[in-house]
């Protein structure tokens, strides 16, 4: 097996996906003795979180790298970001390492094409939601994505931030996914893609009323893929 870099932290919660997730895929495809080989650097997201000034992104963005490069010179052959939000600085913080990052939207869009799905609607953060650097990387896999309601990005922005990232997941925050998941799909859309790690503790990817692609569920078999030599 290959080894896989995690930058993690953004939040722990979403970190603690991933890692589990790796090693239970890893486990399921090798043998129940089998864990997958990861260097992991967790982030402290108090100075990642809700960032809206270029200052504060620039900021970010020398973490990530400073933090990338650590794992590069750990030994890790590749790595990924656990985290949609923070894809937004992915292209700089490749071209700081000589090492690829496996990215969540190329690989979401690479799945959702070869499924033929040609309209979605997005759910995430505010910034994944509403800024042209996630959208325009999936239309680039043919997509065509429905516009965002801004009360509603609002809305799921701060049951991510206020609820999810610190691990709860309360009834009323699951009932109002539920409704607006009910509501984007009267909308003409194929599918919806699932752009926060952490939604998946208030939404189903398997029992909705429209297909639904989550970004992390992607991301971490493309990781698997890498690991076990399957990957690019």
């Amino acid at each position: 097996m290959r080894k896989i870099g995690l930058i993690g932290g953004m939040s722990w919660a979403a970190t603690e996906l991933y890692y589990r997730h790796i090693n239970k895929q890893v486990q399921k495809r090798l043998g129940s003795a089998c864990s997958a080989p990861i260097i992991l650097e967790s982030l402290n997201y108090c100075e990642l979180s809700r960032l809206t000034t270029p200052e504060q992104w620039d900021h970010a963005k020398g973490i990530l790298i400073a933090s990338a490069q650590r794992l590069e010179a750990a030994g890790a052959p590749a790595l990924m970001i656990t985290a949609n939000s923070m894809h937004k600085v992915a292209e700089d913080v490749g071209a700081a390492i000589s090492i690829p990052i496996i990215h969540i939207v190329d690989e979401t869009g690479a799945k959702m094409r070869a499924d033929g799905i040609k309209a979605a609607a997005v759910i995430g953060t505010r910034n994944v939601m509403t800024e042209p650097w996630f959208r325009q990387r999936l239309v680039r896999h043919g997509l065509t994505l429905a516009p965002y309601d801004a009360s509603r990005a609002d809305a799921i922005d701060a049951i991510i931030y206020d609820e999810l990232m610190q691990g709860k997941a309360t009834e009323d925050s699951r009932r109002r996914m539920r409704t607006f998941i009910t509501d984007i799909a009267k909308q003409d859309v194929q599918a919806l893609v699932l752009a926060c790690t952490e939604l998946v503790m208030l939404v189903d990817p398997d029992a909705n009323v429209l297909p639904i692609y989550d970004t992390t569920r992607i991301h971490v078999a493309a990781g698997v893929d890498w690991v076990l030599g399957e990957g690019s």
